[in-house]
């Protein structure tokens, strides 16, 4: 074996590119992007790995595949790619999360707002995205009490015949019955979308302007419900604690990323800031953090400043888990989701990743992680929220580990490592005795695994018959691990080395 994977590395190309472990049961161990395949590869093979990561990796080496790239760019942004849809044991692995939701203007003569969450329409626009659900629909509620912008589908706003509630809290202007002209409302809008892009500080000099003339003019009913919307807008700077004013063209938008790691795990909290408006943040935790923390720093070491190594030194802490984490955060995020012009993180991340992920997007990116001002203080947030949701999770991950272990005990079971039990439950559920159907759920690593939950249809039992569906799933399900054992590959989950 090692024979056949010391010929095979000896044709590679000295040429940029990706390349992937497998083990003998086909599982992805590990993949990996280089500058010359050749040196990455073989420095596999040929140095002394005992007792690291490495040496437990190459243990498990069975096959090799590699790709080859016209650059150090495309190999890191195939590589990540590769990351997220193989989920290799020796890397770093962040989960997929849904997509982020937006603030939706939709176009229309009386443009309205709505939350969104999906593919981006070019005949509408957008603000955002938000870091969570909550976020959006706080800024829709401003947006309705300051500039009065209508919510309603437009099937109900072409057959409004009268004001509805949000009209009479003073929420909409009720441009469906005509209350507004289309000039004053297109002025909302105007005024809306200023805001949304960080322009408060504009927004409130023009209303109080707008305020003093509807004084002169002796209208002052209007001239104070204008002055009720600089109250609603300023107390929202005031809660921000932003002076927009302050802030440049790129503070505007920015995200702010922070990492910590502690106890085999580790938390990126990222916060938004929007508009000049810091709109919350979102906690990421993932997988094979000491794996492939490990596996990254015995690489670099192994590759040498310099030399062949996959990422080059970050601020001399390319083997902190911290930095090994953010830069599998950073890649694998980016490339799905919209690139900020600014990043503020916790700790310096690879100028060549940062400018992979530019060119990817087609935009200007500026990142820095020694922050001053306004930014120092959106780190720090951030940075606590990461410290406290660590702590979070590892506190309820240790609550759950002491119940495993009281569930080895009442079982009189001996594991030596307790992670490693894995509980399979079943239940049976039909609809009149007909449709019947069989759900298995998953407990294993002390978590539950809903990737592995499966479900199955059972068929050509009497109707109603719960030990026979009973039967029949458990046949069908342990025959199938059985085969899969026996032939040393994975079954369904991806598993070939535990019995249930």
């Amino acid at each position: 074996m090692r024979a056949r994977l010391l010929a095979e590395v000896a044709t590679l190309p000295g040429l940029p590119g990706v390349y992937r472990w497998y083990d003998a049961a086909g599982n992805v161990l590990y993949v990996g992007k280089a500058r010359s395949l050749r040196k990455r590869v073989a420095s596999y093979l040929h140095r002394a790995h005992d007792g690291t990561r490495i040496g437990q990796m190459v243990a498990r080496i069975a096959r090799l595949e590699t790709t080859v790239v016209r650059s150090e760019a495309e190999a890191l942004l195939l590589e990540n790619n590769l990351i997220k849809t193989l989920a290799p044991r020796f890397n770093i692995l962040f989960r997929d999360d849904k997509s982020y939701p937006y603030l939706k203007l939709v176009t229309h003569e009386f443009p309205r707002v709505a939350y969104y969450r999906g593919a981006v329409d070019r005949r509408h626009r957008y603000f955002g995205p938000y870091p969570n659900s909550w976020a959006v629909k706080q800024t829709i509620e401003l947006v309705q009490k300051v500039f009065r912008l209508r919510t309603c589908e437009d099937t109900v706003f072409a057959h409004r015949t009268r004001p509805c509630l949000l009209y009479q809290i003073g929420r909409c202007s009720a441009p469906c019955v005509g209350f507004i002209g289309a000039a004053d409302y297109a002025r909302d809008v105007a005024d809306a979308e200023r805001f949304l892009r960080g322009d408060a500080a504009e927004v409130i000099a023009d209303l109080q302007a707008q305020m003093m003339q509807l004084a002169e003019t002796l209208a002052f009913e209007k001239a104070a419900a204008v002055r009720d919307r600089i109250g609603s807008l300023a107390r929202v700077l005031h809660q921000q604690a932003v002076e927009a004013s302050s802030l440049s063209a790129a503070d505007k938008d920015v995200d702010i990323l922070a990492v910590k790691a502690a106890g085999g795990r580790a938390c990126v909290n990222l916060a938004m800031v929007r508009g000049s408006r810091h709109l919350g943040d979102r906690a990421y935790f993932p997988s094979h953090v000491d794996e492939g923390a490990a596996l990254r720093a015995e690489r670099d070491e192994a590759g040498g400043a310099g030399g062949t190594g996959d990422v080059p030194d970050a601020a001399g802490a390319a083997a902190a888990p911290e930095v090994a984490v953010l830069e599998a955060f950073v890649a694998q995020h980016y490339l799905a989701h919209a690139l900020p012009p600014q990043l503020v993180t916790s700790h310096a991340v690879s100028a060549a990743l940062l400018d992979a992920l530019a060119e990817h997007a087609g935009t200007r990116l500026r990142a820095t992680h020694q922050p001053r001002e306004q930014r120092r203080i959106w780190l720090e947030m951030a940075a606590r929220g990461a410290e406290l949701a660590l702590a979070r999770l590892l506190a309820e991950e240790g609550s759950q580990q002491q119940r495993t272990r009281a569930l080895l005990e009442a079982l009189d079971l001996d594991l030596t490592d307790p992670a490693a039990l894995r509980v399979e439950c079943f239940d049976v559920s039909h609809t009149g005795g007909e449709a019947t159907q069989a759900s298995c759920v998953v407990y294993e690593d002390h978590r539950m695994q809903s990737a592995q939950y499966r479900r199955f249809n059972i068929e050509g039992i009497k109707g109603g018959d719960d030990c026979a569906a009973m039967r029949q799933v458990l046949a069908r399900r342990y025959a199938r691990l059985a085969e899969a054992v026996a032939a040393g590959r994975s079954d369904d989950d991806g598993r070939s080395d535990a019995t249930p």
